[in-house]
């Protein structure tokens, strides 16, 4: 009977292990920030970690967008040559790719006000191999290919959705399901 506990309450931690592993919804600012031009984006990015598994949700009034720029038009607050637009005042862009991305806002002076965001993707860890496989050397993900202007083909438009009323996740929300998770786990193993 205690080796099933334990063995139980073992699988009990690795699942609550793995959610903190999913992927997570970075508000862009912070929870419960919106996209202006109040600026200090670059500052709250530092202090973030995004992986290729995890999303930037961004929230903004009518009279903003979101711009994917290259590193170019980041600097020079310039739409020219951009990689993606997207209105509609709340707006999910899924990281899939480690690298730089970069994000002004398209409304003229709003950029150099500064409605502007640098983030930089790491890849998202993976597990182990498990035993008697071999391991295979990383190789690098392509670049996203960039959809002519004017485009309107379904597999160059760019990856957005737009959440309805659901707040989206953050890393302490994680964080405290997968405790909840452990504490509900260990409290049915020591019932047994």
């Amino acid at each position: 009977m205690a080796m099933v506990k334990a063995v139980l309450v073992a699988v009990l931690a690795v699942a609550a292990l793995a959610q903190l592993a999913s992927a997570v919804d970075h508000p862009v600012g912070g929870s419960g920030t919106k996209w202006t031009t109040s600026g200090g984006y670059d500052a709250w990015s530092a202090a973030q970690k995004f992986t290729t598994k995890d999303s930037l949700v961004f929230d903004y009034s009518s009279s903003h967008d979101v711009v994917e720029v290259s590193k170019a038009g980041y600097d020079t607050c310039s739409t020219s040559g951009s990689v993606a637009t997207y209105t509609g005042g709340k707006t999910t862009i899924k990281l899939t790719t480690a690298g730089k991305r970069y994000f002004i806002c398209g409304i003229p002076g709003h950029c150099t006000a500064g409605m502007k965001l640098e983030v930089n993707v790491v890849a998202a860890a993976t597990p182990a191999n498990p035993r008697g496989q071999r391991s295979v050397a990383p190789v690098a993900a392509p670049a996203p290919a960039r959809a002519p202007v004017g485009s309107s083909t379904d597999e160059q438009q760019p990856n957005v959705s737009s959440p309805t009323g659901s707040t989206p996740s953050s890393a302490a929300s994680i964080g405290a399901k997968a405790a909840v998770a452990l504490a509900m786990g260990m409290a049915v193993a020591l019932a047994m």
